[in-house]
């Protein structure tokens, strides 16, 4: 006997009502992807659960991945058995002995089959009598037990577990559209595309670089937190756009305390642009309340004064303790305090304006007339696919606007 399954708890998905079929067949599908370097795994669903069927895998590396995957609120390792009595008592004797150095335990039975004979109180009883009998130094605590055997009859088998795992949560990435994430190469960007992954939501990409300014390192640093994420979704394209020419001419052009207002605004431009293109319905950055001078209410407001899409800020109240403590969580951390600089800590005023008006802004725009910049910027993006840890360039984005 052995372990044999993985069973895949799904907590908020079960709230779907009649959308939840669209949800699960996501789930699947991203189970799939993530454990194609199992061949011999399949994984099907059941009503209420899903299950990874083993078929001789090494289960530890298979549960490694699962935990990672989003739309799963929980998984054990199983033991599949007919729903039969003797069969069960021996899979529950089964997990609690490799259940590891645990003293004290309890049973408890889920008996959704209801046909099966025994009810589901005389089962706990059955069971929990057999494990004593055929074990030595396992006491019962129904209060606070160093392990549960837990025992699911369904319709067609019974699954034993004996412990639990806690998942990812969330939504399956792929079930609540698309957003383009403003991927900087600090800290708050990639904690602000997990956390929106973590909504159902598949991200693209987009940096800005302004080479000689930026180093070819800044960009990597990007591609590594990108690759980082995909652990968590499927591939991220990141469209890198060229950003010098345009910078400087905000900077040069435009008074001090407005530059980087006028700045932000030429971002937002053109990742709506990307947008466009690429079919994605909203921005997504890493912006805290608060935190710098672009990022107070007023700086948000005169930014988003150039886009019409929603812009999503999943950090928006976090504090930056919270930011720092998943960003290390997910391991992108230590690539985001990687000393390469990117285009908005090099050009940085010195005095920025922390109350910016919109018609300020858009006069200095005005004054600007920096639309045949931004096409340029457009023409000469360079797209890189992060899947599998590789990269491999796409067509670049002419004639976008």
């Amino acid at each position: 006997m052995e372990f044999d399954h993985i069973l895949i708890r799904y907590g908020e998905l079960a709230l779907k009502g009649k959308n939840q079929k669209k949800f699960l067949i996501q789930l699947q599908q991203n189970i799939r992807s993530k454990l194609k370097q199992f061949p011999n795994v399949s994984v099907k669903r059941s009503q209420g659960r899903m299950f990874i069927v083993l078929h001789g895998e090494n289960p530890y590396p298979i549960m490694d991945i699962c935990k990672t995957i989003f739309g799963i609120h929980s998984l054990s390792l199983a033991i599949k058995t007919p729903n039969d009595l003797t069969e069960i008592k021996n899979a529950a004797l089964y997990a609690l002995q490799n259940a590891g150095n645990k003293e004290t335990f309890k049973v408890s039975v889920k008996r959704i089959n209801k046909g099966f004979p025994v009810h589901t109180m005389e089962l706990n009883q059955i069971l929990g009598g057999h494990l004593l009998t055929n074990t030595s130094g396992h006491k019962v605590d129904v209060h606070h037990p160093d392990v549960t055997i837990k025992v699911e009859i369904r319709a067609e088998a019974t699954y034993v577990t004996s412990s639990v795992l806690e998942g990812a949560g969330g939504l399956p990435v792929g079930t609540s559209g698309k957003s383009l994430l403003m991927l900087s190469g600090g800290i708050d960007s990639p904690v602000a595309g997990y956390l929106t992954m973590k909504r159902g939501v598949d991200i693209e990409a987009v940096h800005f670089h302004s080479p000689p300014f930026t180093s070819e390192r800044a960009k990597q640093k990007v591609i590594d937190l990108a690759e980082k994420l995909t652990a968590f979704g499927h591939k991220i394209k990141i469209h890198m756009v060229p950003f010098t020419k345009l910078q400087q001419k905000i900077f040069q052009d435009t008074p001090n305390g407005y530059s980087m207002t006028v700045m932000r605004r030429a971002m937002f431009r053109i990742s709506e642009a990307i947008c466009r293109r690429e079919g994605i319905l909203s921005i997504t950055t890493g912006e805290n309340l608060g935190q710098v001078a672009s990022q107070t209410m007023e700086s948000m407001h005169a930014i988003n004064d150039v886009t019409n899409y929603p812009i999503l800020r999943p950090l928006i109240s976090m504090d930056k303790q919270e930011i720092i403590r998943i960003s290390k969580d997910i391991a992108t951390y230590d690539i985001s305090i990687r000393p390469y600089e990117d285009c908005c800590t090099i050009f940085v005023p010195k005095a920025p304006k922390t109350k910016p008006k919109r018609d300020r802004a858009r006069y200095y725009e005005e004054q600007l007339g920096y639309d045949d910049m931004i096409q340029e910027a457009l023409n000469h993006i360079e797209t890189v696919v992060i899947e599998n840890n590789a990269a491999e360039k796409q067509d670049s984005f002419d004639g976008l606007l």
